[in-house]
């Protein structure tokens, strides 16, 4: 592909993040399992902002992603930062279809979460490829212990949300590998503390609005 249409695939995908309407290229997990039309209103809620999390968690994933390959040094790491974003577009279109389900909806404040991933994975890719791959590592066994956590705290009859959930858990677990795999290092124990705390603010925020 020419420059100009590597630009617009990727505005593409970023508008898909943040305004909706990405396409998944594997089928959604538990598909062939009930909607939970036996939860109630409050369990229902209380998936739907378990799910919205989980939707915001895939729209900074592109975000950071993007970013990252716009500065890797490399063409093995882009095509790895491609492949991984690929899946992590079909974890975007699986949760925002189980948020339709449910019948709620995607975060209002996805632009903002958009914005501040796309900087911060500047950040992480300028300073260099294993700094970037170790960045991704760290986010990435982040991202599994919130998934591990939401499949206790989903409701128990919520089957088809657990199914999407866990299939994103193993995929992530994936990532993290390669990245590491590929070079990445540990990233200090303060940058971790940081991470940590900001993914505090989104899960808490996401999780209402």
């Amino acid at each position: 592909m020419s420059p100009v249409d590597r630009l617009i695939l990727e505005f593409d995908t970023a508008l898909r993040a943040v305004v909706g309407g990405a396409n998944a290229s594997r089928p959604t997990p538990g598909s062939e399992i009930g909607g939970g039309s036996s939860l109630d209103a409050a369990e229902r809620k209380h998936a739907a902002g378990l799910m919205r999390v989980n939707h915001v968690g895939e729209v900074c994933a592109q975000a950071l992603y993007q970013s990252q390959k716009l500065v890797a040094r490399n063409s093995e790491l882009r095509e790895m930062l491609n492949h991984s974003g690929r899946e992590e577009m079909d974890h975007l279109a699986w949760c925002e279809t189980r948020l339709q389900e449910l019948g709620s909806h995607t975060s209002y404040l996805n632009p903002i979460w958009y914005a501040g991933s796309f900087a911060i994975g500047l950040v992480a890719g300028l300073a260099g490829d294993k700094w970037s791959l170790g960045f991704v590592a760290e986010t990435e066994k982040q991202v599994e212990n919130h998934l591990e956590s939401h499949l206790e705290k989903l409701p128990k009859d919520d089957h088809r949300s657990r199914a999407i959930v866990d299939h994103m858990r193993i995929d992530e677990i994936a990532h993290g590998q390669d990245a590491k795999n590929a070079g990445g290092v540990n990233l200090p124990e303060s940058i971790q503390k940081i991470m940590q705390a900001i993914s505090k603010i989104m899960v808490t925020t996401a999780y209402k609005i």
